[in-house]
């Protein structure tokens, strides 16, 4: 299919390149990938590149069923490593998926995964597919202070995060548990994204949702069309900088997902730029096919200008840290909003921090002295920075 966009893709590496050739090539279909696309490869750039945009397990499985002398020995032994070291981390996380969903429920606590092994499953059929360092749990806002006392009973340590007057519920949509002992990490989100973007309320997703095969004990996520619509809103919000993310979308849209089921949300959550930016780049970067349908939704102009700037962070390899303090990601940050969400975004900025805390602490019986200083703590913060 000619579909109306193209995106320069002039600045990829030629590691990314042949990373992007054998992640969108048929297993049986290796062997063909042009020739010319291993000469001169930097293999020392390309595992990196693997191992950054999480997508190793992928590669191994692929490579591993060829014979291909253009690939040296070491690479394949290297992507193996990893990739049994993922399985491992897979089953161990699947384990305690299946604990906490009991633990949970016997609390009633109702739990939805967003993340992690059971999409892993759900998408691919195959956990060892897919990497997951931590498991994503949403839950109503109103059961954090129950979902906290039974993480901390056993055995789970909670991030500690300066809070000033309740920023939390402005400026976060989840908290980070890390058991020691386990070494795992749980991201409790009372939000799918942060505010002002718009989502549907829990009750709503509870509604929709689906029961994994994976575990005995059941284990719930996402609904297929809440699925889809999230990881895009997740991989959008962070620049689309692993490719891992724009696999899951390549992978739930090889598998038929119907328009007509997703169109009404789309309208609902005003996400269609977003929707038309993950196609455009699915199509370019994968080969992703689409129907007449879903390429209606890439025929925005903001769509393509925003596919284009995603490219930037995908062909680096920075941290998401980096990536989100520079301006560049700033000013993506922003085109993704709609007037009225950039004037919430703006709104917020005037809501005090815990870095104004931590520049000026004041007695918490006068934390609202904040409001009023928070411009002043602001400009005095940037001159105080290094050139």
């Amino acid at each position: 299919m000619d579909y109306n966009f193209r995106l320069d893709l002039s600045s990829l590496s030629k590691e990314l390149r042949l990373l992007l050739e054998i992640l969108k090539t048929e297993d049986d279909s290796i062997g063909l990938v042009k020739k010319e696309l291993y000469i001169d490869i930097d293999w020392g750039e390309f595992l990196q590149l693997a191992s950054y945009h999480r997508v190793y397990p992928l590669i191994y499985s692929k490579l591993k069923k060829t014979d291909d002398n253009r690939i040296p020995p070491h690479v394949i032994q290297t992507l193996y490593k990893e990739f049994k070291k993922n399985t491992l981390q897979m089953l161990l996380l699947s384990g305690e998926m299946e604990q906490v969903s009991e633990l949970f429920t016997e609390n009633q606590i109702r739990l939805l995964y967003l993340k992690g092994p059971v999409i892993a499953a759900d998408i691919y059929g195959d956990i060892s597919l897919r990497t997951s360092k931590d498991l994503d749990i949403l839950i109503s806002i109103t059961d954090l202070k129950r979902t906290e006392e039974l993480l901390l009973s056993i055995g789970y340590e909670k991030e500690v995060v300066p809070n000033v007057l309740n920023e939390w519920k402005w400026r976060k949509h989840h908290v980070v548990y890390f058991h020691p002992q386990k070494h795992i990490e749980l991201e409790i989100h009372w939000r799918l994204q942060p505010f002002p973007l718009k989502e549907p309320k829990f009750n709503e997703l509870w509604e929709r949702k689906r029961v994994s095969t994976l575990t005995s004990y059941p284990v719930y996520f996402l609904g297929k069309e809440d699925l889809l619509l999230y990881l895009i809103s997740h991989g959008a919000r962070h620049g689309w900088f692993r490719l891992r993310w724009l696999l899951d979308i390549d992978q739930m849209l090889r598998k038929g997902l119907k328009l007509k089921d997703i169109n009404l949300l789309i309208s609902k959550y005003q996400n269609r730029n977003l929707v038309g930016q993950a196609l455009i780049l699915a199509s370019e970067l994968l080969k992703t096919q689409m129907n007449n349908d879903w390429e209606k939704l890439t025929e925005g102009k903001n769509s393509k200008k925003i596919a284009q700037n995603a490219i930037e962070f995908i062909k680096g390899t920075e941290s998401l840290a980096t990536i989100m303090s520079s301006k560049y990601y700033k000013h993506y940050s922003l085109s993704l909003n709609s007037i009225l969400q950039r004037f919430f975004f703006f709104l917020i900025l005037f809501y005090p921090s815990s870095t104004d805390l931590m520049t000026l602490r004041i007695p918490k019986s006068l934390h609202l002295l904040y409001f009023p200083l928070r411009p002043f703590l602001v400009v005095w913060r940037k001159t105080r920075k290094p050139s």
